[in-house]
């Protein structure tokens, strides 16, 4: 059956990208976009050229922070990440750091929501559609405050079950740039559901555990040591990171033996007294299930109790990790 399509006025256009969008206008709150240098609240907006190589290319990086309760929290290493990952990919950030964190907050302002998402995506810019990046006029900056969802039952966060991954690891070069190209974090994802399970966690090129899909792993081992896979070809997570650091009072009171980055063999979390995933929304949630069996008593441990009071404490007012957005 053959089908005309007329040639839309703008105003209609709009009209109905309103229409098909405005269910979203619960989850998305404000987006930054540096093509028009302003801030809207119109999800219909909310939108980025289709010959910017970002959308057709995934020729870009990002990252994800958290405000809480009208403070963004541990912006400095997410920004910080952000460089390494456009000098990972050869492209020049926006603009200086600190003007990033003004737009940033603008953007949480404009959105009105003390406690959400932003999600921060810098790209090669518009211009072409085809793969060259010096025909590009970016690179380009788009800032979008979002709903923040996370996994509560009961008022806490709701156990895990976990195990490994079939989808082949990203490459060295890759697997530390925070690009947008998240193809295979998106097979991950389809592979957990199909299994039943909430997260499932790649294997590096010497059968070391890898990563998540947006997280990072760790394992309590029964001589009591923290440890997380070490950087060489997993993204070094922010969470992850800060809760390691955290650990380190744990470590000083005598709780934890050690808490540091090692490789870990399945056979090692086999044997885990208890199992973490790390996130910047599931901050630091408990494996109680992995590869089908129990972790430990199959129930969520001391440690994953204490390490996600230390985050919690670590995002309150008087953190310094904080920054004040309202």
């Amino acid at each position: 059956m053959n089908q005309t399509f007329q040639t839309l006025e703008n105003r209609e256009w709009l009209q109905r990208l309103g229409d098909v969008r405005d269910r979203r206008s619960e989850t998305l709150y404000a987006m930054y976009s540096s093509l028009t240098g302003g801030i809207t609240t119109d999800p219909a907006l909310m939108n980025v050229p289709v010959d910017d190589h970002l959308t057709h290319r995934g020729d870009g990086v990002f990252e994800s922070l958290k405000c809480v309760e009208g403070q963004l929290y541990n912006a400095a290493a997410h920004l910080a990440r952000l460089e390494r990952s456009c000098a990972g990919i050869g492209m020049t950030p926006p603009c200086p750091t600190a003007e990033l964190l003004e737009i940033i907050c603008d953007t949480l302002r404009a959105g009105g929501k003390k406690t959400c998402l932003i999600r921060v995506l810098v790209s090669r810019g518009t211009g072409t559609m085809g793969i060259d990046p010096s025909l590009c006029t970016g690179p380009e900056l788009y800032v979008i405050a979002y709903r923040l969802t996370q996994r509560i039952e009961n008022g806490h966060i709701k156990p895990a079950k976990a195990c490994l991954s079939a989808i082949p690891i990203k490459p060295r070069r890759l697997a530390t740039i925070k690009t947008c190209n998240y193809l295979t974090n998106v097979l991950m994802k389809i592979e957990a559901r199909e299994r039943g399970v909430d997260f499932i966690i790649s294997i590096d090129e010497n059968g070391n555990l890898g990563e998540g899909a947006t997280e990072n792993i760790g394992i309590l081992t029964p001589n009591n040591e923290l440890l997380l896979p070490t950087s060489e070809q997993v993204l070094s997570g922010t969470t992850a990171c800060r809760a390691l650091d955290l650990a380190q009072t744990l470590v000083a009171d005598g709780t934890l033996r050690a808490a540091e980055p090692r490789d870990i063999q399945p056979e090692e979390a086999a044997q885990a007294k208890e199992m973490f995933i790390f996130g910047t929304t599931t901050d630091c949630t408990p494996v109680i299930e992995w590869e089908g069996a129990p972790v430990g008593a199959g129930t969520p441990g001391p440690i994953a109790g204490k390490l996600l009071a230390l985050l919690r404490n670590d995002m309150t007012p008087a953190s310094k990790t904080l920054t004040k957005v309202f």
